[in-house]
């Protein structure tokens, strides 16, 4: 292949990302993100159901339905394993954000800190204990 050739060609631009969430019962599951996060239920498949989707925006979580301890005792709150990580824009939307989330009674595993490297952070433990960083810069 030319050099030339190589310019002419377009480059694959990935368009998202959708993280995929172990969880025990993916009903219980929607009910948590839609009336807690603000999610909204794009579908639910099987019957009984072992995999579906919710959505806020841009951002999408695939559940799928694991009736097993995927993780070994405490690891994933010992070593914050995140399971998805979800950004908005600005500095203003990361803390009301934040405070929405507060006033619904939502679980944190870290509440909302300044990070080193400049961005303002929190992280949610879902019923499944799925934790969920949502990121924002420091400052607009």
């Amino acid at each position: 292949m030319t050099d030339e050739h190589r310019q002419t060609m377009s480059r694959p631009v990935l368009s998202s990302i959708e993280a995929q969430l172990f969880v025990a019962n993916i009903k219980s599951s929607c009910d948590f993100y839609r009336g807690k996060l603000g999610f909204a239920v794009e579908f639910v498949y099987g019957d009984p159901p072992y995999y579906g989707q919710v959505f806020r925006d841009n951002a999408r979580l695939n559940l799928k339905l694991v009736c097993e301890p995927v993780f070994a005792g405490d690891i994933r709150k010992r070593e914050h394993l995140l399971s998805a990580s979800i950004a908005v824009a600005t500095a203003m939307e990361i803390k009301e954000l934040f405070l929405s989330y507060q006033a619904a009674g939502v679980s944190f595993h870290q509440t909302l800190k300044r990070e080193p490297w400049g961005a303002k952070t929190f992280v949610v433990s879902d019923p499944d204990e799925n934790l969920i960083l949502f990121a924002g810069p420091e400052a607009d």
